[in-house]
């Protein structure tokens, strides 16, 4: 069987080269349709295959799943995920077989094709996977600076303990949400620097944070660690992430215990997740870590991944504006970091949890991942192309981010995550 990676590997259904989602991509998510229900999908090209009517149609019958064909018919993919990595494996590489040019399986069985593919253009797309708990990290050394210039001593930026630890909180999974669903402005507390008390109503500031999620695929019990040499057999896969922040909540309220209203209103998450190993050729490493790890967080080789992300903001009625241009690549802290350190002190991990990478943000002003570092805490207001400014994100606006990794001519995509938001409750 060839490797599902070969870049030279072709797929029978037609597909465009700027496509997100080639034969060498086939991330999982969760459709849904009138006719077929709830059902657990692979994205290829402009399709959908869905991977329960693969299985009733008996192409997954050699590869001894558990609980096999009831797993696809699942509202998450948490039940899949369980399966563990040797099952998820097994499906993607069939799934690549059954799709390759030169096979004719499913290609020539017309009623097969008629089951098993069905348009994106036709489904609604659900929320992935149903967290027990989600983590949100900081973990971007350029986004850390750029707020601690903004709030804090310019010459002392970092905290002193920023270099030490991959520094996060625990956020809300209820309010996490499929790509495409609305979010309510939030009414809060806040106070202006120069108000002798805060006022409560809608947040003034509403921002973005441009963020990729990863998804754990392999719990553990409760006082268990996981050695850094370890913590990517935990990760199932990514998706792109926007952490909706209310920043004039949030500074009025994260003193003494940090985030809190400001967060927990809302997140949007991708509908597709794009396997680890999917993303093998997009590996490098990270930034050298001045100073040192403490031992149980060294790592060596290549742990950050090489993924080029944008966001577009469109205004209602009007058309998108590419506001910012970044990429995962800059994470100071690793995906694997960021796990072990979570289980150090013997938190259990749970399959389907969420662990957030905090705003990706570059070097450059136009690589920065959320408004507040964009306009420089509305200092600096952007102008979009329909001669309207924007400090922070208004009613009616939608937010969309892109991501995807191209090398040698081999492009793996994850879609998009948009969200427009309403105004606040009254």
């Amino acid at each position: 069987m060839a490797n599902p990676n070969t870049p030279t590997l072709r797929s029978w259904i037609d597909i465009a080269p700027t496509s997100d989602f080639p034969i060498q991509n086939l991330p999982f998510g969760v459709f849904e349709t009138e006719e077929r229900g709830t059902r657990v999908g692979v994205a290829i090209g402009e399709y959908v295959l869905d991977l329960y009517a693969v299985s009733q149609h008996g192409f997954f019958r050699d590869l001894d799943l558990p609980t096999e064909p009831k797993v696809f018919r699942r509202r998450t993919l948490n039940s899949f995920i369980r399966l563990g990595r040797p099952a998820w494996r097994a499906v993607r590489n069939r799934v690549s077989e059954l799709l390759r040019h030169d096979n004719t399986e499913l290609s020539d069985n017309e009623e097969a094709v008629h089951d098993c593919l069905v348009r994106q253009r036709d489904v609604r797309m659900l929320r992935p996977v149903k967290p027990q708990n989600y983590t949100d990290f900081y973990s971007s050394i350029e986004h850390a600076t750029n707020v601690g210039t903004m709030f804090r001593d310019p010459a002392n930026a970092l905290l002193p303990n920023w270099k030490w630890i991959p520094i996060g909180y625990h956020g809300r999974t209820s309010s996490i949400v499929a790509s495409g669903t609305s979010i309510r402005r939030p009414n809060g507390q806040r106070k202006a620097p120069d108000a002798a008390v805060p006022t409560f109503g809608p947040s003034q500031q509403l921002d973005f944070e441009l963020e990729v999620a990863f998804v754990v695929g392999h719990g553990t019990s409760l006082g268990e660690t996981v050695p850094i040499a370890e913590a990517e057999d935990h990760i199932f896969g990514l998706a792109l992430f926007n952490d909706w922040s209310a920043r004039d909540l949030q500074s009025w309220e994260y003193v003494p215990l940090g985030p809190f209203l400001g967060k927990n209103f809302g997140s949007s998450i991708s509908p597709w997740v794009v396997t680890l190993d999917a993303l093998e050729p997009f590996r490098l490493a990270g930034p050298v870590q001045d100073p040192e790890p403490l031992p149980y967080l060294r790592q060596s080789g290549q742990h950050n991944l090489d993924i080029n992300l944008e966001v577009s903001l469109q205004p209602q009625g009007g058309e998108e504006n590419v506001i910012c241009r970044s990429n995962f690549k800059y994470m100071y802290w690793s995906m694997a970091q960021q796990l072990t350190h979570h289980a150090s002190n013997g938190c259990n991990l749970e399959v389907g949890d969420l662990y957030a990478s905090g705003t990706i943000s570059g070097q450059s002003p136009d690589s920065f991942g959320s408004m507040l570092e964009l306009t420089w805490r509305g200092t600096k207001p952007l102008t979009l192309t329909d001669g309207s400014q924007r400090k922070f994100i208004q009613d009616g606006d939608t937010v969309i981010m892109r991501g995807f990794c191209e090398k040698n001519g081999l492009r793996i995509g994850f879609g998009e995550v948009r969200g427009t938001i309403l105004p606040a409750a009254e």
